[in-house]
């Protein structure tokens, strides 16, 4: 079996040098794989060449993420929308005109809002724990994030501040994952995304972006707005035990969506890396019968 490569590569967006993760037909349809906290397009190794044989795979490391550009938070501003719109003109710059979402925790909030802005651009979107639902938020592991929302101080910050060691990493990684699935489980992953969330300047970052949450739950009911319009075609591949993005936040998309996909796995936070094989096979099946292709 022919596996093809995987290409890494720079682009200049709005004077930020932006890497990404590509592989497929430059003629196939386009899969955007948006990463969420605190990896990168690190995340998106495995599922790459599983679907890279009937799509063109693109997976940006967004700003300050990852293998990107990084500017301190005093050079350069670290929100939601400003993401979404560096994420914008990274498409246009590719010269992505349509494309399906896949969308993992801060993917959601730049991907709906990618969505909101160009809904003729999206043909599909897959969620896999990618909230849009206030259901979704799980109440422990929000519970500090909502205090450093409602109003940030040094003792709101302190306790967010700790989601970014390498031992809230690795929390994020193994919670929810069942025994059985422990040992798929690479240390490697919790290790690349704690070394590069120690870097200088990552503090200011990460604690901005955080503290910004607060705008995208603001967007819920405009992202289920969008839902209901478009009836855009969604999968959402989902780790049963997350207790970031609840199972709750899979199902309330048949809300506004009736002919949602959904599927509970039996992982965590980051379910690519125990159900990669599964969740390839969930998308190429998905793709196939719901996107209309030109």
């Amino acid at each position: 079996m022919s596996v093809l490569p995987v290409h890494h590569r720079t682009v200049t967006v709005r004077g930020h040098e932006i890497f990404y993760r590509e592989a497929g037909p430059a003629d196939a349809p386009v899969l955007l794989l948006l990463h969420g906290f605190p990896t990168s397009s690190h995340m998106f190794r495995d599922l790459i060449p599983r679907l890279a044989g009937a799509y063109r795979l693109i997976a940006p490391d967004h700003l300050g993420f990852g293998r990107s550009a990084a500017p301190s938070a005093a050079d350069a501003d670290y929100t939601l929308a400003e993401l979404a719109a560096l994420t914008d003109d990274f498409t246009e710059a590719l010269g992505l005109d349509r494309f399906a979402l896949y969308v993992q925790d801060y993917g959601a909030p730049i991907g709906l809002r990618l969505a909101l802005a160009h809904p003729e651009r999206v043909t599909a979107i897959v969620t896999q724990n990618g909230n849009a639902y206030e259901e979704g938020l799980g109440a422990d592991a929000w519970a500090p994030v909502l205090a450093l929302i409602a109003e940030r101080t040094p003792a709101t910050e302190a306790p967010v501040r700790a989601i970014r060691s390498l031992e809230g990493i690795r929390w994020q990684y193994e919670t929810g994952v069942p025994a059985a699935y422990r040992d798929l489980l690479s240390p490697d992953a919790w290790h690349h995304d704690a070394a590069l969330m120690a870097r200088e300047g990552q503090d200011a970052i990460q604690l901005d972006l955080i503290a910004d949450y607060g705008s995208n739950i603001a967007l819920y009911p405009a992202f289920q707005e969008y839902f209901r319009t478009s009836r855009v075609p969604l999968l959402a591949v989902w780790g049963e035990g997350d207790e970031i993005f609840v199972p709750a936040g899979a199902e309330a998309f048949r809300r506004d969506l009736p002919d949602a996909e959904i599927h509970l796995l039996p992982t965590g936070h980051f379910a690519l890396e125990t159900h990669a094989p599964a969740i390839a096979e969930l998308i190429a099946g998905f793709l196939e019968r719901r996107v209309v292709r030109p």
